[in-house]
């Protein structure tokens, strides 16, 4: 995630990708104009990197101009276009291709083909890297496009947001999400569980805990379910990069969630980096780690006394309750730390009534 100005912008295309798209458009700009001597007009600012590649990649005799024309304030069009530079290249009986750096309404088109046509050229080729077709309202044909993109501002590869942004050379889409997403810690006996029942109905949040995502994919045998059991048989740890696989496969399967409280993961920088990763891909962030805290004695005491009613081993012998908390500890506080420097860690007072701590997590939710 990148952020220029005030806006953050996720990735959106790579740069292999953009290469790759132009490549092809090169070798259809070969075919098509061989014999025409044709006139490549760039148009600035945004087209600038566009119209090096293309032009680099022409095998022929060809003549290339530029014009500067604009109708972007911010991240909006104003719908009104202003020619700032003029063509002085003749373009009388000539064939003109035009190479813009993105067509979204199409109005710098309209009035660069109609000043090209009062000057009498023979033909005009419309030529873009980025095309947004359900934002186009013009008739005139788009002769030639590297990818159709849906209408949300980007920036990058020639593209710019207030000044910013055109010398990168990858393209980022601007994020839009409003999600929060949690990362919620507590040892054995914080009563985790119940809080992340509580708050995934108050805040519409969708709670993926990483233990029931293993029993669901392993009892239903899915192909990552199937390979996570390969190592467990083995006495092997599950690599993170099936973890984070389960968990994005949860995640895809609710697109239009306001967010999500992951339970169980992270447990490693390394995990945490992977987490961050895949909700950068999806235009989204983790927005804190919540952690509640209680007194080591109040956890034993708690867990001994469940213990007695739950039918869990682990709840019924205190050496093995203090070595349960005694590891949650050592594994979250380095991940305290990491999300420390981020600004993103809350501790939470756990000891009280349901209703108390949700009121306490809500607060800090609520400022999020």
């Amino acid at each position: 995630m990148i952020k220029l100005h005030d806006l953050q912008f996720v990735p959106f295309i790579a740069e292999d990708e953009i290469t790759t798209a132009i490549d092809k458009l090169a070798v259809r700009f070969n075919q098509d104009l061989e014999d025409k001597n044709p006139l490549f007009i760039g148009v600035l600012n945004g087209a600038f990197m566009f119209a090096s590649e293309v032009i680099k990649r022409f095998k022929f005799d060809c003549e290339v101009s530029f014009v500067k024309m604009s109708s972007y304030q911010g991240t909006q069009t104003t719908n009104q276009v202003n020619e700032l530079i003029g063509l002085n290249e003749e373009v009388w009986g000539r064939t003109i291709v035009v190479l813009e750096d993105i067509v979204d309404t199409g109005n710098t088109i309209e009035v660069l083909s109609k000043l090209l046509t009062d000057k009498g050229c023979k033909d005009i080729k419309i030529a873009t890297l980025f095309f947004k077709e359900e934002a186009y309202t013009k008739k005139i044909n788009i002769d030639y496009f590297g990818f159709k993109i849906p209408n949300k501002f980007i920036v990058g590869y020639g593209l710019d947001y207030n000044g910013l942004g055109r010398n990168l050379t990858e393209v980022y889409q601007l994020k839009s999400s409003n999600m929060t997403n949690l990362v919620l810690f507590g040892p054995p006996g914080a009563g985790k569980g119940t809080q992340a029942e509580v708050l995934k109905q108050k805040y519409d949040l969708v709670h993926i805990s990483t233990g029931d995502v293993f029993r669901y994919n392993i009892k239903n045998a899915t192909e990552l379910g199937t390979l996570a059991k390969s190592y467990i048989d083995k006495g092997q740890l599950v690599p993170d990069e099936v973890t984070i696989n389960m968990l994005n496969a949860e995640v895809d399967k609710n697109p239009d969630a306001k967010g999500f409280i992951f339970d169980g993961f992270p447990r490693t920088e390394a995990q945490a980096d992977s987490l961050a990763k895949l909700l950068d891909s999806k235009g989204a962030d983790v927005s804190a780690m919540v952690a509640l805290e209680v007194d080591d004695e109040v956890l034993v005491q708690r867990l001994l006394e469940r213990g007695k009613t739950s039918g869990r081993p682990d709840d019924a012998d205190e050496n093995v309750i203090r070595n349960r908390i005694k590891v949650y500890y050592d594994e979250t506080a380095i991940l305290k730390k990491y999300y420390q420097k981020e600004d993103k860690y809350f501790g939470v007072d756990g000891v009280g009534g349901i209703n108390e701590i949700t009121d306490r997590l809500s607060t800090v939710i609520d400022k999020l």
